[in-house]
């Protein structure tokens, strides 16, 4: 028999199923602290719960859970990069970065990608399946149980596409940020998509305060369609639209990804046509120095290139930074992970 997987239940969800089950409202309430603030992995820990009620939970239930198989830190800036393994035995990558406002956590909320993005490791290989809402949940539980802090900011930029994953992200995004769970304010929560139009339409309405990251990388149709395949589906004036009303609908600023390769998307020229897209757009461009891959396309920028592409921005007054390397050293950067075990 399918265990039933109660951690992925939100708060509503959880109540009807305890009702379904005979017993009172408020059970549901003390099943989900259990779960979703002390961060418990086996029923019998749920102490204020009957053991009657323990039993018929275990017997019918799952609380699923992760488990972490290795960890490597990095001996340049102390990110910690996680393999996790799933119930099923598949495996996704989950990483750790510490500042001085505290813990990030960025979570994988997919076993491989579909996207194609030829500079990125995790795409490599294809997709195997989605994670459920609690296995995205488990990525942060199973690191504040691991190094006994608490996780302030989340970057849902991991392994896959979290808008393919639409659902289960979304649920993920409330789940985390309710006051019943961990509690992590939405403002402190980032999503990252490489440009799938329609579910941007649909992110939209969600009503949420997160920051939305668009994976660019490019100024312009042709560069962006030999960099991403997605571009084929999605021009970049879709894409503009759809990042114009999300401003217009939401208040929320922009983040740009935009990922430095040498002679392929760097030049003064694609600076001045970035400039013009994004001119009056509240917006902020993220330059990443492209992490090496082996077998992906393309060498980073020089630095000189890099730096003026940030002067040409900043001079049509957009924000730019430079990304931070973090954990390169531990194929941990940005466009690095992978779903396997190397």
């Amino acid at each position: 028999m399918e265990r039933i997987d109660i951690k992925s239940m939100d708060m509503k969800e959880l109540q009807s199923f305890i009702e379904a089950m005979g017993e009172k409202k408020f059970r549901a309430k003390q099943l989900y602290s259990w779960m979703h603030q002390k961060l418990v992995t086996d029923f019998d820990e749920m102490t204020n719960l009957s053991k009657a009620f323990r039993d018929r939970l275990k017997e019918k239930c799952s609380l699923g859970g992760v488990q972490i198989r290795r960890e490597q830190i990095s001996k340049k800036d102390g990110t910690r990069k996680f393999l996790m393994e799933l119930s099923d035995g598949n495996m996704v990558e989950t990483v750790l970065m510490k500042y001085h406002h505290g813990n990030s956590v960025c979570v994988s909320s997919q076993v491989g990608c579909r996207m194609g993005c030829r500079f990125c490791a995790s795409t490599v290989g294809g997709l195997t399946r989605s994670l459920a809402t609690s296995e995205i949940l488990d990525q942060i539980y199973e690191i504040e149980r691991h190094i006994g802090e608490r996780v302030s900011n989340v970057i849902i930029m991991g392994i896959g596409e979290p808008l393919d994953n639409y659902e289960n992200v979304i649920r993920f995004i409330r789940m985390l940020s309710d006051e019943n769970g961990l509690h992590i304010s939405q403002r402190n929560i980032t999503l990252s998509t490489c440009g799938l139009v329609p579910k941007i339409y649909d992110l939209m309405r969600e009503e949420l305060t997160i920051t939305l990251a668009i994976s660019l990388h490019a100024p312009n149709d042709e560069i962006r369609r030999e960099m991403m395949p997605v571009a084929n589906r999605f021009s970049m004036n879709e894409i503009m639209d759809a990042c114009r009303k999300y401003i217009e609908e939401t208040g929320r600023r922009i983040t740009f990804e935009y990922t430095m390769v040498q002679g392929t998307n760097d030049s003064r020229e694609n600076a001045l046509e970035l400039a013009a897209r994004l001119r009056g757009m509240l917006c902020h461009v993220n330059l990443i120095p492209l992490n090496a891959v082996e077998g992906r396309m393309g060498h980073r920028s020089v630095p000189e290139n890099i730096r003026q592409f940030q002067s040409v921005l900043e001079c049509h007054h957009i924000n730019v930074t430079i990304r931070r390397e973090m954990g390169s050293d531990i194929d941990a950067a940005c466009g690095q992970l992978r779903n396997k075990n190397r």
